[in-house]
C-alpha cells in the first residue's frame, strides 16, 4: 500500500521539483538584473542631486549678479568707465548663468525621468520576487500535503512572477499601479 502511495506522489513530486527548479533559476538570473538596476538607480539619483545642486548654485549666482547690477544702476558712481565696465561684466555673467541654469534644469529633469524609468523596472522585479516566493511556498506545501490544488495555485503565482520578471527584462509596461500603491 505504501508503494502505491509513493507512485501516486511521484507525479506530484516531479511537478513540484520541476516548478522549484524553474522558479529558482529564474529568481537567480533576475536577482543579478535587479541588483544592477539598483546600482544604476543609485548612480542616477546621485547624478540628479549633483545636477540639481549645480542648478541651484547657478541660480544663486544669477540672483546675486542681478542684484549687484541693480545696485550699480542705483548708486551710479563717480567713475563712469569703471561703472560701465562692471555693468558689462555683470551683464555677461547674467547671460552665462541664465544659459547655464537652463541647461542644468533640462539635464536634471532628464536624470529624474531616467530614475523613474529604472524605478518602474525595479518595481517589476520586486513584484516578480514576491509572486515567485509565494509560488515556491505553495509548491512546497503542495509536496508536503499532496494537494494538487496548491500546486496549481502556486503555478498561478509563478506565472504572475514570471510575467513581471519578463516585463522587467524586456522593458514592457506591465505595472499594476493599484498593487504598487498598496504595497508602496
Amino acid at each position: 500500500m505504501e508503494i502505491e502511495a509513493k507512485s501516486e506522489n511521484a507525479l506530484l513530486n516531479t511537478m513540484v521539483a520541476t516548478t522549484v527548479l524553474i522558479i529558482s533559476v529564474f529568481l537567480a538570473i533576475e536577482k543579478v538584473k535587479d541588483d544592477n538596476l539598483v546600482r544604476d538607480m543609485s548612480r542616477v539619483k546621485t547624478e540628479s542631486v549633483d545636477v540639481w545642486n549645480e542648478y541651484q548654485a547657478a541660480r544663486i549666482k544669477l540672483h546675486l549678479d542681478e542684484n549687484a547690477s541693480a545696485m550699480l544702476k542705483v548708486t551710479g558712481g563717480g567713475n563712469v568707465d569703471a561703472v560701465a565696465a562692471e555693468q558689462q561684466l555683470l551683464s555677461n555673467q547674467i547671460t552665462k548663468y541664465t544659459n547655464e541654469s537652463a541647461q542644468l534644469f533640462v539635464k536634471a529633469q532628464g536624470e529624474d525621468v531616467l530614475y523613474g524609468e529604472l524605478a518602474f523596472h525595479h518595481d517589476q522585479f520586486d513584484l516578480s520576487d514576491a509572486f515567485l516566493s509565494i509560488a515556491l511556498a505553495l509548491t512546497a506545501v503542495a509536496a508536503l500535503s499532496s494537494a494538487y490544488w496548491l500546486l496549481i495555485v502556486g503555478w498561478g503565482f509563478g506565472t504572475l512572477g514570471l510575467l513581471m520578471g519578463l516585463s522587467g527584462f524586456a522593458g514592457w509596461a506591465v505595472h499594476p499601479e493599484f498593487l504598487m500603491k498598496w504595497l508602496g
